[in-house]
């Protein structure tokens, strides 16, 4: 089984160093290749991801969903990991997918916590072990075998925010999430940066606007207006 990371970046310099390294030291044989999409950065992403020994590819347009569909069209493994740039997972993470898919799951994530001591960070890491839509997100990072994630159509492009929780509310009926009882650790900059109140009501609003059927232009100026 082989393992394809494929990591979706924009203006990353300041983690995607470490997260490489990281990834590299833990991966083991089963990670075949690790895959930096980039979106256009100005800074020094791209070569420091390349000096680090990742292959970097460059998409057109700087979205999520569609570096990361950019990424799994380029992937040769036969199981895709999408991870963000400032999440950092287990460093099992090779041993727990294949364990888990070899248990008959084709996709699953881990629960995640963040690099912060805040009290309210730690409820907000206590619900991401269950299973409802909105528990769900990018930081908790994915795997899913590669013939299912084209299955599936992909990410769909139309969707510049909200991708991943689009993808899961189409897959989640046919097939079972798996979330590994093992946590990521997400950065907790944007937290920091914004307060946890303004972020939590901005998360909610947005996550409001998506069930209702908002188009993503809405949902991203709302976000913006909202944060920092």
């Amino acid at each position: 089984m082989q393992i394809s990371i494929i990591i979706p970046v924009l203006n990353e310099a300041a983690s995607i160093g470490p997260l490489l390294k990281y990834l590299m030291s833990n991966g083991g044989a089963q990670v075949v290749e690790i895959l930096v999409v980039d979106g256009g950065s100005s800074d020094d992403t791209v070569h420091i991801a390349e000096k680090s020994g990742a292959k970097v590819i460059y998409c057109s347009v700087c979205s999520r969903a569609a570096q990361m569909n950019t990424g799994a069209a380029h992937a040769q493994g036969d199981v895709l990991y999408f991870v963000h740039a400032d999440t950092c997972p287990p460093a099992s993470f090779s041993d727990d997918i294949v364990q888990s898919l070899a248990s008959g799951y084709v996709m699953g994530c881990y629960r995640y916590r963040f690099d912060s001591k805040s009290f309210l960070l730690k409820i907000n890491a206590f619900f991401n072990r269950y299973q409802f839509l909105w528990c769900q997100g990018g930081d908790k990072t994915f795997y899913i075998r590669r013939e299912v994630f084209g299955q599936l159509g992909g990410y769909d492009e139309y969707y510049t925010i909200m991708e991943e929780y689009d993808f899961l509310r189409r897959a989640m009926p046919i097939y079972p999430l798996h979330i590994i009882p093992k946590y990521a650790v997400v950065s907790a900059r944007k937290y920091e940066r914004n307060g946890w109140l303004r972020v939590q009501l901005a998360n909610t609003m947005v996550f409001r606007l998506f069930k209702k059927g908002a188009s993503p232009e809405k949902m991203k100026s709302v976000y913006k207006s909202m944060l920092r």
